[in-house]
This record gives structure tokens, sequence and C-alpha cells, in this order.
């Protein structure tokens, strides 16, 4: 099997099913349901308190009509885990997005936490009439969790990027995290994780490159440092800590700012630069992209044309995470607070 093809099933593994615990044998299913129970009670017994506050309201002391940052997805768009709602990653990048485009920016977060795929046509319904710029979404954890058919999860997504893009919004998806850095979770069904995270990650990116959007791999966010540093979780060691979602904030932010054409392009040279771009098939693209944290996935063309000998064409970009202002409201709905 060639390295393409092989790509090719990593990235439509998830779509048509591949990969499952249905290939195994009764006793590794019994195995795998026993790990799966005692993973959710350890996490359980530690659970972070609840929602932070939103932090919905509008960022940036400039005047002017401001840029609308949609927010949708689970519990990793919500921030679940931290206190206060400058250390969410809605908050970080609409604060720095402000900076960037020197506009205000309103934030509108309908995240839910416990949130799936299927819930995003939801979440799509609320935005809808606040007219949003740029929607940021990032989901996929609990459709592994709930062993939910990738088919389904991967449809759902697509539909609720080509609203928003029917719509006029830019849409920017955090594709699913790597469930393989959890602790709580024990071997074989750690690996497993791992496995079905990156093959819903690759086939996330393949739907939602096809229907417009661009993905932001995070993975394991950046690179080794979730599996190796315990301080980017919370005390129930599975959703991230303030330098956790600080690290995705960081991800996200240049792709969401590039999508609405406010970063610089100065941002992505000189010799601190990581930007690495390359052009492929997008069943390639997808592949790299879920084994390779940080990595944005774009809809592209070659010689004028959109789909190539092997599907569509894709863009892969890579840039250093940059660092990110401090997040302070000047506005907010009445009622939400920031603390």
């Amino acid at each position: 099997m060639t390295r393409a093809s092989r790509a090719r099933r990593l990235a439509t593994g998830a779509v048509y099913g591949g990969g499952g615990v249905g290939l195994a044998g009764a006793g590794l299913v019994a195995l795998l349901r026993q790990e799966a129970r005692l993973a959710r009670n350890r996490v359980s017994s530690r659970a972070a308190k609840g929602d932070p506050p939103t932090g919905e309201g509008r960022y940036g002391h400039y005047r002017g009509a401001p840029l609308v940052l949609a927010v949708l997805g689970d519990s990793s768009a919500v921030g679940l885990g931290v206190d206060r709602a400058e250390q969410t990653p809605g908050v970080l990048v609409a604060a720095a997005l402000a900076e960037l485009a020197e506009r205000p920016v309103r934030l509108v977060k309908v995240a839910v936490s416990g949130a799936r795929s299927a819930h995003l046509a939801e979440q799509v319904a609320k935005v809808l009439p606040q007219r949003p710029d740029v929607a940021m979404i990032m989901i996929g954890a609990n459709d592994v969790t709930s062993r939910s058919k990738p088919a389904l999860a991967v449809r759902d997504l697509a539909a609720a990027v080509r609203a928003l893009r029917a719509a006029g919004c830019e849409v920017v998806v955090g594709t699913c995290p790597d469930l393989g850095t959890i602790r709580p979770v024990a071997q074989p069904l750690r690996t497993l994780g791992r496995r079905w995270s990156r093959q819903l990650a690759a086939a996330q990116t393949m739907a939602v490159v096809a229907e417009g959007g661009r993905t932001v791999s995070l993975g394991s966010l950046l690179g080794p440092s979730f599996a190796s540093d315990r301080s980017m979780f919370s005390s129930d060691e599975f959703h991230p800590s303030a330098a956790g979602y600080a690290a995705a904030a960081a991800c996200m932010l240049p792709s969401v700012a590039d999508a609405i054409g406010v970063w610089p392009a100065a941002a992505d040279r000189g010799p601190r630069s990581l930007r690495r771009d390359s052009v492929r098939p997008i069943a390639r693209a997808a592949a790299s992209a879920a084994g390779r944290s940080g990595t944005e996935v774009q809809p592209t063309s070659v010689d004028g044309e959109d789909v190539g000998p092997r599907g569509p064409w894709a863009r892969l970009r890579r840039r250093r995470p940059p660092q990110l202002p401090e997040a302070t409201p000047v506005e907010q709905p009445t009622g939400v607070t920031g603390q």
C-alpha cells in the first residue's frame, strides 16, 4: 500500500466506519467497556465545578461596527475546567482578533458542554441571527467517547459549515483532539482512542474543506506538551487548564484572523516563523494534518483547477503560535460577568 493510499484510508476511515471496535473479539470489547467505565468514573469524581462565565460581549477599544465572532461546539469551546471568562478560548481569540483588526469584536458563544456534532444544527440556528463574520467550532471529542457513528458526526459537521458559509460566515474548525493523551484512560483503550480521534479529525477535515471552511488540527494541541505536561490539564485530567486553553487559542487565532483577512503576512516571515506551506490532494492533506497538531488545512486550486486527479486540492499551513494579549472586555451583555 502506497503512502498516498494509506493516507486516503486514514482520512476516509471514519466516514465509512473503518477502524471500529466492531472488528474486535468479544473479550476485547468487554475489556474496553470496563476501561471506559473506569475512566468515566475517575473523570466524574474529579469533575470541574461547572461552566465558566460565557465572556460574551465586546472586546477592543476601537470605534466602528464590530466584527462578530461566533463560538460553537462542546466543552472545549465553552472552556470547561477554568474559572474565569478571560481564560476561555473564545475570549482569548476575540481579544486578540480586535487588536489584529483594529476593530471591536463582539463575541457570541453558543457552545454547550457535552455537545456532539449532532447538536451543531441547533447551535447554528441560534447564531445565524447574529450575522457572524467568522465562526470558530471546536467539536469531536464527545463523538468519540460516545462512540457516535463517524459518518453521521461528519455529516452533521459538514451541514453546519455549509449553513454558516451560505450565510457569508467564514468558518474555522478545531478538529477532534487526541484522546490518547488523557491520563485516566488505560491501555489498550488509550491507543484506540488516539486512533479513533485521528480518524475522525481526518474525516472532519475532508468534510469542512469541501464545504469551503478551514480546519486546524488540535491533536494534542501543541505537539507532545499535553502528553508530557500535566499542567495543561485541569483537575479532572480530561479538560484543559488555563494554560491548555491558551495553547488552543494561540493555535486557532492565525487561521481565524487569516480567514477574515486580518492576519499580517509579516507574522509568517522571518527566522522565527514555522510556516510550512504545501498543496496536496485533500485525503493526503487531511491524514497529514491529523497527525500533526497546529496544521491548518484550507481549500485551494492548482493551475486554476479546484480538483485534481485524486480529488480536491488542499493547502497545508503551519504557523508559530503567537503571544495572546490580555483579554479584557469593553462591554458585556447585561448580567454577564467576566470573573
